[in-house]
């Protein structure tokens, strides 16, 4: 993708670092991404994309804009209540990039839908909170062979991982939370400070930036956690199960 003297202009921050340089900009200008979920964790992924010139951005949320969301996920705002969350942060794009092309997906995405969509997309973003969609999605990435950048945050505490079933040696979703539990709390139950979620999703908007670039190292095979609360990142290792129900039998 060629870029203009405007495109020059506004990215020139970005572009002046040899990681991204001119190809860089060209690789996030040609990128498509799906962003699943435009909640606390969704809202700065989209807004740190977007204002990063990444292409395309595929958006799908079948959420409503509340009024208790506004604490925590930015892309919103008041104008925006009871409007889909789609059509909301699709404005807020616009606004602030108005090169960057939106895809929505304002229903919820079945079996046949997601695997569409995760196939027309270059990285997907799990930016959910509850764990059947997240396994849904992980076996879709699987199956598609996409990246997957996976955040979750509650209360003072957030994680954040980068699932890559192109590397051999790469865990998926599942290899690290097994079956899980639908017993798991989400933010409406327990809780949830603001800046918890913007700041995993910030570190989830770097990561697509990196795998769309090609530069750094991914957060693949390891599980980053913070402790907000205390201000502590931690990092654990975490290894790809070759007896997985979803990934072990892929031709890794």
């Amino acid at each position: 993708m060629q870029l203009n003297d405007e495109d020059l202009l506004r990215y020139s921050r970005q572009i002046l670092l040899k990681q991204v340089d001119i190809e860089g900009q060209q690789r996030l200008a040609a990128g498509r991404v799906l962003l699943i979920g435009l909640g606390g964790l969704g809202s700065p992924v989209a807004l740190y994309l977007a204002a990063a010139g990444v292409g395309e951005l595929h958006l799908a949320d079948f959420d409503r804009v509340d009024l208790t969301n506004l604490q925590r996920q930015v892309i919103h705002d008041g104008d925006s209540l009871g409007q889909p969350k789609v059509i909301s942060a699709r404005s807020r794009i616009a606004a602030l990039n108005p090169q960057v092309r939106c895809v929505l997906h304002e229903r919820g995405l079945d079996a046949d839908s997601l695997s569409a969509a995760v196939a027309a997309a270059d990285v997907v973003v799990d930016c959910t909170d509850n764990f059947t969609t997240r396994e849904a999605i992980n076996a879709a990435c699987v199956a598609a062979k996409k990246p997957l950048v996976s955040g979750a945050a509650i209360r003072l505490e957030g994680q954040l991982s980068v699932f890559d079933p192109r590397e051999a040696t790469s865990p998926c979703y599942h290899c690290l939370y097994g079956h899980g539990s639908e017993e798991q709390l989400t933010c409406s139950e327990a809780g949830v400070l603001g800046p918890v979620v913007g700041t995993i999703g910030c570190l989830q908007a770097l990561e697509v930036l990196k795998l769309l670039a090609g530069f750094g190292q991914p957060l693949v095979g390891r599980l980053m956690l913070f402790d907000a609360l205390n201000s502590q990142f931690r990092e654990l290792k975490v290894r790809r199960d070759p007896a997985c129900a979803v990934c072990g039998g892929d031709g890794h």
